[in-house]
């Protein structure tokens, strides 16, 4: 058995998968879950997302040996720092948060020396949140990026990196600044992207939508204060991300402006070399 306890902060879509798959797995003795709210954290009993729960902190994480962070991103480096008093020496931390560079400013130099943080990101989820669609195969054969920073606990990164590969995750190791660079040209521009077609297109035209729309805006149905705190934590890489973006749809607007058929099948069948790559 790899952990006696692993305790899961923030019992949702993530964090209620990485507790059904890790009950299912063998990976825990027990798992235990901390939140805010008693009755979806009692619902997740019910469902098999974990063993017990407490909506306090220190007391959800005193008997751990892995507490995995599953909060919205603005909030996971401020859960770790208040748990890291009242777990023993040698417990684990990670998360699975989408962005990692404002997670590890806002531990810089306020760690203890004996409680590891290993920043982890599976790629995978939903648009639908909340621990009802929580499922046990979430992170199966789905990419899971460790983003270890210089000098990291070479121990706790084995640990960390089995335990997302127990849970059926493909690991792949990078640096934070990578990450959320390529994090946000793959995940968070599409998902502004996806927003900004369903905010641009009437109500009363959606009778009249098919595959396409609701292909392209599938993911705008995600929680926006969640979202909202991801593009505010990755700001300049999105950022930039967009100013490529933009470049390319001038472009479009150039071709179709000018009537240039031809540029046009050249704008399209180049976007579609990169889709058909996936």
């Amino acid at each position: 058995m790899p952990f006696e306890q692993v305790t899961v902060v923030g019992v949702g879509l993530i964090g209620g998968s990485v507790g059904l798959a890790s009950r299912a797995r063998g990976l825990a003795a027990r798992v235990v879950g901390v939140g805010r709210d008693p009755k979806t954290l009692a619902r997740a009993v019910e469902l098999g997302a974990i063993d017990s729960f407490s909506t306090d902190l220190a007391a959800g994480v005193r008997d751990a040996d892995l507490v995995v962070v599953c909060t919205p991103v603005d909030r996971i480096a401020g859960m770790i720092l208040a748990a890291a008093p009242h777990v023993n020496p040698g417990t684990v931390f990670t998360d699975a948060g989408s962005t990692k560079q404002n997670i590890l400013c806002g531990l810089a130099g306020k760690m203890p020396d004996n409680c590891p943080y290993v920043p982890a990101h599976p790629i995978a989820g939903a648009e639908k949140a909340g621990v009802e669609h929580a499922r046990a195969d979430l992170f199966q054969d789905r990419v899971a990026i460790v983003t270890p920073p210089l000098g990291s606990d070479s121990g706790a990164l084995v640990r960390v990196e089995a335990f997302w590969e127990a849970l059926g995750s493909k690991v792949v190791r990078m640096s934070p600044e990578e990450h959320d660079r390529v994090l946000a040209s793959t995940s968070h521009l599409p998902h502004a992207v996806a927003s900004g077609v369903a905010a641009a297109t009437p109500v009363d035209y959606l009778p009249l939508s098919a595959g396409g729309f609701r292909d392209v805006t599938r993911i705008a149905a995600g929680d926006p204060g969640l979202w909202a705190a991801i593009f505010q934590a990755n700001r300049d890489p999105v950022l930039s991300s967009l100013r490529v973006f933009n470049q390319h749809m001038l472009e479009f607007q150039r071709l179709l402006e000018a009537g240039d058929g031809a540029g046009l099948v050249r704008w399209l069948a180049d976007a579609k070399q990169v889709r058909d790559a996936l």
